[in-house]
């Protein structure tokens, strides 16, 4: 069976919203995004749509290297691994053609981040925070099982997610894609060689 991995990045930037979860939580990381491309130059999640315009958040495709992750420099991240089975790979990437097809229909949900503080769910039609998208999406495509709402998510209750392997902690700044390196391949000797 062919494997299939998604990526999971979890951010702390510099933004005021970054500042403001920080400090009223004890979260390390305060940002949840996910990808399907091991170079995490597209992930996906809810944030600022435009890096120098904290009042512009929605769906946004967001680049590790760029964007506002660029703008703070001192950024930290850590990225997990997560195995799936190409039927959870593929019902993952149809969640996410659904708000990538009506990606101007969705706002960033700051009432449902107040809400999930203090223990309230609030769903709002076509409003998410990032750990509320990342979590709806991986539970309707069963790669993670919680008893809990979406909307009670934050990044953090996402490390209890089965098959996580850690790829890389630390300064945005200092990763480095390395690709995965193959083992070569054997060289059979012909008979009339030996």
């Amino acid at each position: 069976m062919e494997k299939k991995y998604i990526y999971l990045v979890f951010t702390k930037t510099g933004t005021w919203l970054s500042r403001a979860i920080a400090t009223f939580s004890d979260m390390k990381y305060v940002h949840a995004s996910i990808s399907f491309d091991e170079t995490f130059t597209k992930m996906y999640s809810f944030g600022r749509k435009n890096p120098n315009n904290p009042f512009s958040g929605g769906f946004v495709e967001e680049n590790l290297k760029g964007g506002v992750y660029k703008k703070f420099t001192d950024a930290r991240c850590l990225i997990y691994k997560v195995k799936v089975t190409p039927l959870q790979y593929d019902s993952l990437k149809h969640e996410l053609s659904k708000f990538q097809n009506e990606a101007d229909k969705y706002h960033y949900n700051l009432l449902g981040l107040l809400g999930a503080k203090f223990g309230i769910p609030l769903k709002r039609k076509h409003h998410y925070f990032c750990s509320q998208f990342v979590s709806e999406i991986l539970i309707n495509s069963k790669v993670y099982d919680i008893d809990k709402e979406p909307e009670l998510i934050a990044p953090d209750d996402l490390y209890s997610m089965e098959n996580l392997e850690l790829l890389y902690e630390g300064f945005i700044t200092l990763y480095e894609h390395q690709p995965e390196i193959l083992p070569m391949p054997q060289v059979l000797k012909s008979p009339a060689l030996l």
